[in-house]
């Protein structure tokens, strides 16, 4: 693993942009020489450090969002649905605990987190479920392979004072690295860290660490 470029994923279950970030970067992680870390973080406690608002805030915005979600998850090939709805899905629901979940996960069970957080997308983007239920969180991680007792042991830790305050840590990180919005990547290239905003700057990421891109669905 010499000489690879440690990328660090921040990112929260409730970016739409952010899956389609995750994905990319899971196709690519194979391909070029990284070290791809993922790392829950909570957007909420980002928007709210750096006066950020939602783009759904404004209504233009909002608009346009749905539009380029659609055709960003078709060129992804990601199965991202978004209705009229989902802008007021995605205000309406706390994703808090399911990024506690994840973080929990990540402490213990790290070769998880990738499969669970794409089921947490899928349940909240696809499936447009309300995952800040306990139960929804408990079905989420059957789908994506983890035992019924290890669901139940990471679910009871989510109010862990442990957990709380990693989430809390890695979103403090995530600040102190630029961030203001997710996804925010960092890749720690030539001893400094770089950041870059977005799932469609994976592009530029390749070109500084000297990879290339071939579009978000390498075969």
């Amino acid at each position: 693993r010499m000489g690879r470029t440690v990328v660090e994923l921040f990112y929260d279950v409730v970016s739409p942009y952010s899956w389609l970030g995750f994905e990319a970067l899971c196709r690519y992680q194979h391909i070029w020489n990284i070290d791809l870390r993922f790392r829950p973080a909570f957007l909420g406690a980002i928007m709210q450090a750096t006066g950020n608002k939602p783009p759904a805030m404004l209504p233009k915005r909002g608009e346009y969002l749905l539009q380029d979600v659609r055709r960003m998850a078709k060129y992804y090939q990601v199965p991202l649905k978004v209705t009229q709805d989902s802008l007021q899905h995605m205000l309406a629901i706390s994703t808090l605990g399911a990024m506690r979940f994840l973080t929990a996960a990540g402490m213990t069970h790290p070769q998880h987190l990738e499969p669970l957080s794409r089921e947490f997308w899928l349940s909240f983007w696809s499936q447009h479920e309300d995952i800040s239920k306990p139960d929804k969180i408990l079905a989420v991680a059957r789908k994506a392979g983890l035992s019924p007792e290890l669901a139940q042991k990471l679910l009871e830790k989510i109010s862990s004072p442990e957990v709380k305050n990693r989430l809390k840590e890695t979103t403090e990180e995530a600040i102190k690295y630029g961030a203001f919005g997710m996804p925010a990547v960092v890749a720690h290239h030539n001893g400094k860290p770089h950041l870059f905003f977005g799932s469609d700057r994976i592009e530029l990421l390749g070109s500084i660490i000297g990879e290339k891109w071939v579009g978000p669905v390498p075969s």
